[in-house]
């Protein structure tokens, strides 16, 4: 694997050296960049030496054979791993700022991103510092906690780098992780659908799709070819070669898209808030308030059941996942949804208390024949990736059953 280190102005700098020969030394063909900081506290020769590629420090640095070096490094690239990172460094590539070298190719970098913070324990626990953890943990970035010990001040406290051997085995374990769902295609669903009440207004709900776009992410991650069926949403598509994006509005048009990528998917996570009811009658022009004096009565009937349709056709191989998202009787009422659904999973999640929009959440995903399993509060980016684990527990326990029934 082609994996890029960089560098910034931590104390900790020098232990990046290690970094790289522990990548070598696992068969990855490793480039550096430094900050100009990082300079002042470890040697350029010497990474040069090690990985006998020059090292990027300067966005200035004359051009060769009609290449652009930091934008030629970022596609070259499979693996990038900031180690260390500085607190400035993380607050330029979560706020999407390029100024220099490091920052720029990071920013022009689409392979997999991971980041090990070092710094003292009073700038680890500042709250803007921890804003900007998040925008990375949203963006998708694997962030590595610093541990607890002597930092360079003289003093413990959180924020030391780890060893490179535990830097090693984390990002050996995220990779590892990526191979989970390798050629397994999943379709998922995000967003909310709209009712139209005329061509200018609608009905529809408060879903942001934050949940359906973390999905998708963790999915990717772990190897698998997803098609992403998305309404109406407050937050950027994700984008990667393994990802098909189909937007749609209505709850029959999300139908029509799930049932035709339905056939060929391994698994069917509906995250979308559907709308589940429509005006029994469209009005093909916008409704005057004249014209309905102080009362508009509108007249509703259902909408298509998707994940009860798509759970009534499923095979024996295809794992769906269902949402519940209630106001009262949590479990009951998405109990008698995993059933009536007839899927493999249902995630319920009480939405009474502001969960919209947010970046965090509390769930508990129910499974036929096993325990209850609750996802104590935490970020949408992390329910997400535990999700997406039981549903490769899933898809791999029918693969053990359906080949000790083929060999029976």
């Amino acid at each position: 694997m082609k994996a890029t280190i960089y560098i910034t102005g931590s104390i900790a700098a020098y232990k990046a050296i290690s970094v790289v020969r522990d990548f070598q030394k696992a068969g990855h063909e490793v480039r550096v960049v430094m900050t100009k900081e990082a300079v002042h506290l470890t040697s350029t020769q010497t990474l040069a030496a090690l990985t006998k590629y020059p090292v990027l420090t300067d966005l200035w640095e004359e051009e060769v054979a009609n290449k652009i070096p930091h934008i030629e490094l970022a596609d070259w690239t499979e693996i990038a791993v900031v180690v260390p990172a500085t607190a400035n460094f993380i607050a330029k590539i979560a706020n999407g700022l390029a100024d220099d070298a490091a920052s720029t190719t990071f920013l022009a970098t689409v392979a997999p991103k991971y980041v090990v913070p070092a710094m003292n324990n009073h700038m680890w626990s500042n709250a803007a510092f921890q804003r900007n953890l998040s925008f990375l943990r949203q963006d998708g970035i694997q962030i590595m906690d610093p541990t607890i010990g002597r930092l360079a001040e003289g003093y413990s406290g959180k924020g030391r780098m780890p060893e490179p051997i535990d830097i090693m085995a984390w990002i050996d374990s995220s990779l590892k992780a990526k191979e989970r769902l390798s050629g397994k295609k999943l379709v998922i669903t995000a967003g909310g659908t709209v009712s139209p009440l005329d061509p200018v207004r609608y009905l529809g709900n408060r879903s942001s799709g934050k949940m359906g776009i973390a999905l998708t992410k963790a999915a990717l991650n772990a190897g698998a070819d997803v098609t992403l069926i998305s309404g109406h949403i407050s937050v950027p598509l994700p984008k990667s070669p393994n990802l098909t994006n189909i937007r749609v509005e209505t709850t029959e048009e999300m139908l029509e898209a799930v049932k035709k990528e339905f056939l060929n998917t391994d698994a069917l996570i509906m995250a979308a808030a559907v709308a589940d009811y429509e005006p029994v009658n469209y009005i093909d022009h916008k409704i005057k308030k004249r014209e309905q004096g102080n009362e508009l009565k509108i007249f509703l009937k259902e909408t298509p059941d998707i994940l009860k349709t798509m759970g009534n056709i499923k095979q024996e191989n295809q794992v769906v996942v269902g949402f519940a998202a209630e106001t009262n009787d949590l479990l009951k009422n998405a109990a008698k949804k995993l059933e009536e659904k007839n899927a493999d999973m249902i995630v319920a999640n009480d939405v009474s208390h502001g969960v919209f929009g947010s970046n965090e959440d509390q769930v508990t995903v129910l499974r036929k024949g096993k325990e209850a399993k609750s996802i104590k509060e935490t970020t949408k980016v992390e329910i997400a990736k535990q999700i997406i684990n039981l549903v490769a527990d899933k898809l791999e326990s029918r693969k053990v059953k359906n080949e000790k029934n083929f060999v029976n």
